[in-house]
């Protein structure tokens, strides 16, 4: 039998038909941060991402507290936070979408007052839940819809990394990557591919630098072309980026290039795609 959260709620005695359980997860920030990483990275952000809501979810959203979830890259839902709800009124001036382009206009929708609660505290980012079939229905009732738990971790830990081959992330994510990620992207050189979503075109580079993969896309971040001929030409774009080989650490320079320009023939990059030489 499952231990289910409703158990934890009232260990603290709280009458569950004040909660609302919240499950957020919104990918739409092609420029900014998904929910996940905006938790992870600035909680004060997040909780301005979570205190304004829509209109519509007023009477979804009347109760005293409401037990936060964020939806993990890996598709769980994580605890992050119990909080009080001690008021709620109409937003009163203009403020910026915190995890993507956009303003929320003054009137545009309503604004809550947050006391994010000691309790349940340390388990923050540790304990995850089965939220249920209903991903759509991302406010429910506690006293209607109890959660099991399924997992209690010993401590808050990020998605491992993927490995080499199958690392795919557009360059607008780069600045978020957990460390562990980025550490092994500074430690590695060899080829790697960049795709247009605009146009589908590809370019065949490679990462001969001591910082690796990630010192060289640093530079498309920077500029937004890395300093390659077709690419100056273009409108700015957010690539994605992939890796095609990983060079071993007694590569030569000129060995990585060889390589480099095997995977141009291949992909026929200078032909049909974005290579100049």
């Amino acid at each position: 039998m499952s231990l289910m959260f409703n158990l934890l709620l009232k260990s603290l005695n709280v009458d569950l038909t004040d909660v609302r359980y919240l499950r957020h997860k919104d990918n739409r920030s092609e420029k900014g941060h998904t929910i996940y990483e905006l938790w992870r990275d600035d909680p004060h952000l997040f909780n301005q991402y979570q205190k304004l809501q829509n209109f519509n979810n007023q009477a979804k959203l009347d109760a005293k507290y409401w037990a936060a979830f964020i939806g993990t890259p890996a598709d769980e839902t994580m605890f992050v936070g119990l909080y009080q709800v001690k008021n709620r009124t109409i937003l009163d001036h203009d403020m910026p979408k915190p995890h993507m382009d956009g303003i929320d206009t003054a009137g545009s929708c309503d604004e809550y007052e947050l006391v994010l609660m000691d309790e349940l505290s340390d388990m923050t980012g540790r304990l995850f839940i089965d939220w249920g079939p209903g991903d759509r229905a991302w406010i429910q009732r506690a006293d209607n819809q109890d959660k099991p738990i399924f997992e209690l971790r010993t401590a808050f830990i990020e998605p491992n990394f993927p490995g080499y081959l199958h690392f795919i992330e557009p360059l607008s994510k780069m600045s978020a990557l957990p460390r562990t990620w980025i550490t092994a992207l500074e430690s590695i050189r060899g080829i790697y591919l960049l795709t247009c979503p605009k146009t589908k075109e590809q370019y065949v580079g490679s990462a001969t630098g001591e910082s690796g993969f990630w010192g060289r896309w640093q530079n498309y971040i920077s500029n937004g072309h890395g300093g390659d001929i077709a690419l100056k030409s273009r409108e700015l774009s957010d690539y994605q980026v992939s890796i095609l080989e990983v060079a071993g650490s007694i590569n030569t320079v000129e060995e990585i290039i060889a390589m480099e320009t095997r995977w141009k023939i291949k992909l026929q990059s200078r032909e049909m795609g974005l290579n100049r030489n």
